[in-house]
């Protein structure tokens, strides 16, 4: 189906440059129909939040059919929508709102792996080894002498070994869960059905795609073992993070995948772009993923992984925008995802925690780029801890007691009550439960009220759309001379100059000279010519 609406700005082609992109996690984000999930309906029915709260873009988590086994990145179908979230009507009725709303679509790509329910995987257990049905994924023949070992000594990131047994006795590899079987990306049909997945999808009129594990497609010949036993639990957690080089994550054969899809990106009007969920060894081998050839852009998560000091964050920026200029894209920024707990935690939780989460918010914002919320961040929701574990379902937790539900909790809309108007009126489903200090954390109940988080994030997001030194083209940042524990940078556009500060000193700090405050983390107090900044507190700043 082509669709019948065109992007916002079409002939704006750059606009992932510098976007704020609004991660959307589909079965927490709302509710139209009561059931308990969100739903694509729930979405098209909260645009005008979104679209208020000023954010470029959303990206979406999977909707596509599946057993949801992963959360839906275990896909059964690429061309059709989980009745659990609607129709491909709904979509196309979102899509053409979101457009008119000034808001461009992401969606989620997962191809690294299928549903052991996908078509494809059901007839290569039917049609057994050896077998062209077979050769689109990764079987092969065990170890020992009845092939009763797995083929190498590969472990899944969700935990336990990467290869499962069937009844006829080969093996097949799943880097996830045994129900995400992994697709044999050096198969010509695999890349085809994938470059068509992209044309189906780009055809109904979204904006982009992230592409989920952009590291892992293809894996080294000869499946070497990565010598597991021999690490210990800390070298081992390094390698399975992706942090160092494995034999089936970033092998140089991978870009030659990208490089196949980028015309396809490019054939379509209005800066149709992706972005890559990938781990790479080295912030130079990342930046390969990243060209005029390939993709448009890259996760950066050593943001996301800074320590609160002005020394980590310092390092992180400096080297992301190095980085980024060598290969001429713009650098990301994120806090916060459907992987990761939530930062308000991760910074150390309560009064705290929410402090130094608001002050990384506006030193993200500041920062040139593109920059990625998770849905909530904006509420300065903090990760659930104490989900009862009957009603945890990453599949990560039943392999390794370790959960990422407690990010995807659906957030709190409004009302005295949980699940806090997730669901339409009356409704009190919620397939995981809202604690109840979130009463007090609901759109509604942070709405025009002043000092909130939510309306931080607005305030933030409204300037930087319009502020001339935060604009596309000022790329870079000039640090400024300041105290121990201090970071200031500014940005400059003509005599109009931005300067970001933020405190992480332990003790509040004077600040002056950088002009008149436009918004802040936290409340200021004029003393003399400047303001005392307070602790684990970020301020913007304007001269003209």
């Amino acid at each position: 189906m082509i669709s019948t609406t065109t992007p916002p700005h079409a002939t704006d082609d750059d606009w992932w440059r510098s976007a704020v992109v609004y991660q959307v996690y589909v079965r927490s984000f709302a509710d139209s129909d009561g059931d308990g999930t969100g739903d694509l309906q729930g979405i098209r029915q909260r645009l005008p939040y979104l679209r208020d709260l000023g954010v470029d873009a959303l990206w979406l988590t999977p909707f596509y059919t599946s057993p949801m086994i992963d959360g839906g990145y275990d896909v059964a179908d690429y061309r059709d929508v989980d009745p659990m979230f609607g129709t491909l009507a709904d979509f196309d009725a979102m899509i053409t709102d979101a457009h008119a709303h000034g808001l461009r679509i992401i969606v989620d790509l997962v191809p690294n792996h299928t549903s052991s329910a996908h078509h494809w995987f059901t007839a290569a257990l039917a049609a057994g080894p050896g077998s062209p049905e077979r050769a689109r994924y990764l079987f092969a023949d065990g170890q020992g002498a009845h092939g009763e070992l797995p083929p190498n000594d590969w472990e899944s990131i969700f935990g336990g070994p990467a290869w499962t047994r069937i009844a006829d006795g080969q093996w097949y590899l799943h880097l996830f869960d045994p129900s995400q079987p992994d697709l044999n990306w050096r198969h010509p049909e695999v890349r085809a059905e994938f470059e068509d997945v992209l044309r189906f999808w780009l055809d109904r009129g979204v904006d982009g795609f992230r592409v989920d594990v952009a590291h892992g497609m293809i894996k080294a010949e000869g499946l070497p073992d990565v010598g597991f036993s021999s690490m210990t639990t800390g070298q081992r957690q390094v390698e399975l993070l992706g942090k160092g080089r494995l034999p089936y994550f970033d092998q140089d054969e991978v870009h030659e995948i990208y490089r196949a899809w980028r015309p396809i990106l490019d054939s379509y009007p209005g800066g149709r772009m992706a972005v890559a969920e990938a781990w790479a060894e080295t912030p130079q081998r990342l930046a390969r993923y990243i060209g005029p050839d390939e993709l448009h852009q890259a996760f950066s998560f050593d943001f996301l992984d800074a320590t609160w000091s002005a020394d980590s964050f310092r390092k992180v920026i400096d080297t992301a925008l190095a980085e980024a200029t060598v290969v001429g894209a713009p650098t990301t920024w994120v806090l916060s995802n459907h992987d990761k707990q939530r930062h308000v935690t991760r910074y150390g939780d309560g009064v705290e925690g929410l402090r130094r989460a608001r002050a990384a918010s506006l030193l993200m914002l500041a920062l040139p780029g593109c920059a990625y919320l998770y849905q909530g961040e904006e509420l300065g929701l903090p990760e659930v801890l104490d989900l009862p574990d009957e009603l945890r379902q990453d599949p990560a937790f039943l392999r390794t007691g370790e959960s990422r539900d407690g990010c995807r909790v659906p957030i709190p809309w409004s009302g005295e009550l949980a699940p806090y108007g997730f669901g339409p009126a009356g409704s009190e489903l919620s397939w995981l439960p809202a604690p109840a200090l979130w009463q007090a954390l609901s759109v509604t109940a942070q709405t025009g009220v002043p000092g909130s988080t939510l309306e931080l994030y607005r305030t933030a997001l409204r300037i930087r759309h319009v502020h001339p030194a935060l604009a596309l083209d000022v790329d870079g940042v000039t640090w400024r001379e300041s105290e121990p524990g201090v970071l200031a940078f500014s940005r400059t556009s003509g005599s109009t100059v931005l300067t970001c500060v933020v405190n992480f000193s332990g003790a509040p700090v004077l600040i002056d000279g950088y002009g008149q405050p436009l918004v802040a983390s936290d409340e200021l107090t004029e003393q003399g010519s400047g303001q005392l900044l307070p602790i684990d507190a970020a301020v913007w700043l304007e001269r003209r």
